[in-house]
């Protein structure tokens, strides 16, 4: 187990930012960690990588515990806070070679790490540049850079595609994916399409507490309502909400269908299931015995963005 967090609980003075969670993270696992503002994520991250105790509960990293073995901990990280720690007028190889130090790397292997994270982090266009005349796009690589020097078997990446163009982030996220084979990544963000395309396991935080734990797709099974079909079909009838409606609404799981409209022989249907089933197959054979063309027929899943909405939208809001 890389990452073992257990009853953590932080207090800002009488706010309580953490309310004691629990969760384990496993050696390759990428993990998104998601949430609203203020819900706990950056305080768990910065606990996690010693730069802030926790009021109660305990963190281990490989075997570390972060109160008592705080040095090896931060040894086997790499992070990447939400404010980059950057210096303006240090070219990029000078701050490179500033982290690469720090981490103790040993000095006739610095260059060649230097080199690697240029490449793989695309600075070669600017790696004689001040960090200072850098766009933020450029500068958010260098920081992934600095975390990943010293090549730790931790990431934990706090919104790492913040200022980057599509073309950039797609190449972050491969780099992400290609990283996660072999390190434990945790990873931040208010980009949900990243969360899917990257990330084998979310966890969602809100108001210091955890509210789901799961992969994409059982978090998006899980939270769903009822099943939603859309289905347009083309039938030589006189009054499709007498000939039609009734012999889809008569169907096994079906709660309501909804007449969308239509007009020259086409229809157009709106079905609501129950929820878990997949009623697809019942509509098809129910369209080819009936003898109606099936035009289209298209089932909505709900997304990442609606479950995060769900579980983390305020009181006020779900009334």
């Amino acid at each position: 187990m890389a990452i073992r967090v257990r009853n953590l609980t932080k207090y800002y003075g009488h706010e309580k930012a953490i309310n004691d969670i629990s969760f384990d993270v496993k050696t390759g696992e990428i993990l998104g960690f998601l949430g609203p503002n203020g819900a706990g994520k950056t305080t768990t991250m910065k606990i996690i990588t010693c730069y802030m105790p926790p009021t109660a509960g305990t963190v281990d990293v490989d075997g570390y515990s972060i109160a008592d073995h705080s040095l090896e901990v931060r040894r086997k990280i790499g992070y990447l806070p939400e404010l980059n720690p950057l210096y303006m007028d240090m070219n990029v190889m000078e701050y490179l070679d500033y982290a690469a130090r720090l981490h103790g790397i040993d000095k006739s292997k610095i260059k060649q790490q230097m080199n690697h994270m240029i490449e793989v982090c695309g600075l070669k266009e600017v790696r004689h540049k001040d960090i200072g005349e850098l766009s933020k796009g450029y500068r958010q690589r260098v920081g992934l850079a600095q975390a990943m020097i010293h090549e730790p078997d931790v990431l934990i990446l706090d919104e790492p595609t913040s200022g980057l163009d599509p073309n950039q982030i797609v190449e972050i996220r491969n780099l992400i994916k290609q990283l996660g084979r072999a390190k434990t990544v945790i990873l931040s963000t208010h980009i949900l399409t990243e969360v899917q395309a990257t990330c084998g396991r979310v966890i969602i935080i809100n108001e210091g507490a955890i509210v789901a734990d799961g992969t994409p797709a059982q978090l998006q099974q899980e939270f769903h309502g009822s099943e939603s079909i859309t289905i347009e079909l083309k039938a030589n009838v006189a009054n499709a909400m007498t000939d039609i409606f009734p012999k889809i609404k008569a169907l096994l799981n079906v709660e309501s269908v909804e007449y969308v409209g239509g007009g020259n022989g086409v229809h157009r249907f709106f079905v609501l299931a129950t929820k878990g089933s997949d009623i697809r197959e019942e509509l098809y054979r129910q369209a080819v015995a009936e003898k109606w063309i099936l035009l289209e027929m298209s089932r909505k899943v709900t997304s990442l963005e609606e479950v995060f909405h769900k579980l983390t939208r305020s009181d006020d809001s779900k009334q």
